[in-house]
């Protein structure tokens, strides 16, 4: 399956899906990257389902940024749905996220998750997060072909 989607950021919150875009941009990490601001769509977009039923071939990001409060259906609830599918469970997923709340980190990667970060308040670094995460995750991490 071809695919040229590299990030999928969804993230509800129009300030720190921003700052995440412009970060990964100016450190010249990714060409194609969807924001989408909310749980419910964000699994329509891979799922091809809802308003994205006719997208085809299904497109499979090489990395999930997932905020966890979100409208409509939470982080943890696309989590877990996303790791039940046997296409993709192997993206990894980034839970980026405010909540400092051990329940949050332990659930996160009970379901799954690849990985939990704290949202950075300082704009500087929050950026310097985006883009070593970023680095990690899509020049060092090697990953399955799916």
């Amino acid at each position: 399956m071809e695919n040229h989607l590299e990030i999928l950021l969804v993230e509800d919150n129009p300030y720190d899906a921003e700052l995440a875009l412009r970060a990964l941009k100016q450190n010249n990490l990714v060409n194609h990257i969807i924001h989408l601001s909310d749980g419910e769509e964000a699994l329509d977009f891979l799922f091809a389902g809802g308003k994205y039923k006719d997208i085809r071939p299904r497109q499979i990001p090489r990395l999930i940024l997932l905020d966890l409060k979100l409208p409509g259906l939470s982080g943890l609830e696309v989590l877990k749905q996303l790791k039940a599918d046997p296409v993709m469970k192997t993206v990894p997923v980034v839970m980026l996220t405010s909540s400092r709340e051990e329940k949050d980190v332990i659930e996160s990667y009970n379901l799954g998750a690849n990985s939990y970060l704290v949202k950075p308040v300082d704009f500087n670094k929050f950026t310097d997060v985006i883009k070593d995460l970023g680095f990690y995750w899509l020049v060092l991490n090697v990953k399955p072909n799916i």
